[in-house]
C-alpha cells in the first residue's frame, strides 16, 4: 500500500466529478480521506454514464469514491455544522466544490476555519474561480468546453464544434486540484503556513489548450479554428490527423512526406515536399485520404511501421483493454465493491518506486463510517444514536 501521504487527513466536502476525482488521487497516495456527503448522498451517486450503476449507485460515484471513509452529515442542522467544524479543526486539508459563498454562509469557509486551524490547507474547486464577475455561473464540463474554446478547436469544418468525448475539463481539473494541494502541503512543511488553493474548470480547460492558445496569441493566423477535414487541430500541418481506411481509422503524425508518398504510392504527394505544409495541408490531407480508403488498417500499419512513420490505429475500448502495454501498466483494476460486487475501475495513473496504488477501501455506502468517525472524535454511542434520531447523520446498514 502506498504511504506517500500517510498521516495527512483530508476532509472532503466534494460532489460529482472534479472534486471527488482529485481527492481520490490523494487517497490513493495514502491520505486519510473523510468524504462528507448530505443525508441524501452526493449527486454522483445518482448519475452514471450510459445508465451504468453498481450496487444501486451511479458509476460516477464509483470512479471517484475509492480509498475514502464516508460520513453522511446534515449541514443544515447546527449540530451537523458543529461536527463539520470539529472535523476541520483536526484536518490537514479541507476541500470543497460548492459554488463560491456557500461554505462561507455555513460557517465553513476558509476565513472561519483557518482562524481555528492556522495551518489548514483549504482547497476550493469551482466552475470559474472563487471571485470575479462570472464566479457564480453554473460550472459544468460541457458548458466549460463551449466557453473555453475547446469545443471549437475539437470540431472540424464539416462537423462544426464538437465536445471532447469525456468530461475532460473535470478530469484535468481534478489533477490540478490534487497538484495544488500537494504544493501547499510542501510549503506548509517548510513554513508552517496554511493556504487557500483555488482551482476552477475554466482555467483547467484553458490550461489544456496551451499549445493551441500560444500558437494563436503569438502568430498571425485568424481564420477558422475548426480543423480542415482529417487534420488534427487548426494549428497543425499535414499530414497530422486521422484518416479513414477500409475497415477503420488510422492516425498519422508528423513524418517525412517523401517517405509517406513512396510508402503509400501517392507520387503527387512529392509535389508538396519543399512547400509549407501548413498552407497546403488540405491538399495533402485530401490525397492521403483518397488513397487510404482503398487500404485495410493491417495493410497501412504493415507498410508504415517498418519505415518508422509515426502512426497508430484508432482503437475502440476493447482494443485498449487488450493492449499488452496497457495491461502491463495495470491501467485497469478488477476489484469488488463494498457489497462484494465485481467491478472494474481505472487505476491511479502513477507508479512510485515501481509500485502501483491499490484499493484499500472500496467506494463506501452512504454513512458507512459515520459512527466510526464520530467515535474517534469522542462521541459516545448514546450521543451518536441521538444524532441519528435528530436527522443530523445517517449510518449505513
Amino acid at each position: 500500500m502506498l504511504d506517500l501521504l500517510d498521516g495527512i487527513r483530508v476532509v472532503s466536502f466534494n460532489h460529482f466529478l472534479m472534486g471527488p476525482l482529485g481527492i481520490q488521487m490523494l487517497a490513493d497516495m495514502g491520505a486519510d480521506v473523510i468524504s462528507v456527503e448530505s443525508l441524501e448522498g452526493g449527486f454522483q451517486r445518482r448519475f452514471g454514464g450510459a445508465k451504468t450503476t453498481i450496487d444501486g449507485d451511479g458509476s460516477s460515484f464509483h470512479l471517484g469514491g475509492r480509498n475514502k471513509r464516508n460520513i453522511a452529515l446534515n449541514l443544515k442542522h447546527e449540530k451537523g455544522v458543529e461536527i463539520a467544524v470539529a472535523l476541520a479543526k483536526n484536518a490537514d486539508v479541507v476541500t470543497e466544490n460548492f459554488r463560491p459563498g456557500v461554505m462561507d454562509r455555513l460557517g465553513l469557509g476558509y476565513k472561519s476555519l483557518s482562524h481555528l486551524n492556522p495551518k489548514l490547507i483549504y482547497a476550493a474547486a469551482s466552475g470559474f474561480g472563487a471571485t470575479g464577475p462570472g464566479a457564480n455561473r453554473p460550472g459544468q464540463d460541457l458548458l466549460i468546453q463551449a466557453l473555453s474554446g475547446l469545443a471549437m478547436i475539437t470540431g472540424s469544418r464539416s462537423s462544426g464544434p464538437r465536445p471532447v468525448g469525456v468530461s475532460v475539463a473535470d478530469h484535468h481539473g481534478a489533477a490540478l486540484y490534487a497538484l495544488g494541494i500537494l504544493g501547499a502541503l510542501i510549503r506548509r512543511q517548510r513554513t508552517g503556513k496554511g493556504c487557500f488553493v483555488d482551482v476552477d474548470l475554466m482555467s483547467a480547460a484553458i490550461n489544456l489548450q496551451m499549445e493551441s492558445f500560444v500558437s494563436y496569441l503569438n502568430g498571425e493566423y485568424r481564420e477558422s479554428l475548426l480543423s480542415p477535414e482529417c487534420i488534427g487541430g487548426w494549428y497543425n500541418s499535414a499530414p497530422y490527423g486521422i484518416y479513414a481506411a477500409l475497415d477503420g481509422h488510422v492516425a498519422i503524425s508528423h513524418c517525412d512526406l517523401g517517405i509517406l508518398a513512396d510508402a503509400l504510392e501517392i507520387p503527387s504527394l512529392k509535389n508538396f515536399v519543399d512547400k509549407d505544409l501548413f498552407d497546403f495541408r488540405e491538399d495533402v490531407a485530401r490525397l492521403i485520404a483518397q488513397r487510404l480508403k482503398s487500404l485495410t488498417l493491417e495493410q497501412v500499419m504493415r507498410t508504415l511501421v517498418p519505415l518508422k512513420v509515426w502512426c497508430a490505429p484508432v482503437n475502440d475500448y476493447e482494443a485498449v483493454l487488450n493492449d499488452p502495454q496497457v495491461q502491463h501498466n495495470r491501467s485497469f483494476i478488477s476489484v469488488k465493491s463494498a457489497k462484494g460486487t465485481p467491478m472494474k475501475l481505472v487505476n491511479h495513473p502513477i507508479r512510485y518506486d515501481g509500485e502501483v496504488a491499490e484499493m484499500r477501501i472500496p467506494p463506501q455506502p452512504l454513512g458507512a463510517q459515520s459512527a466510526e468517525i464520530l467515535a474517534q472524535m469522542g462521541w459516545d454511542e448514546a450521543s451518536i444514536n441521538q444524532l441519528v434520531e435528530d436527522n443530523v447523520i445517517v449510518i449505513a446498514d
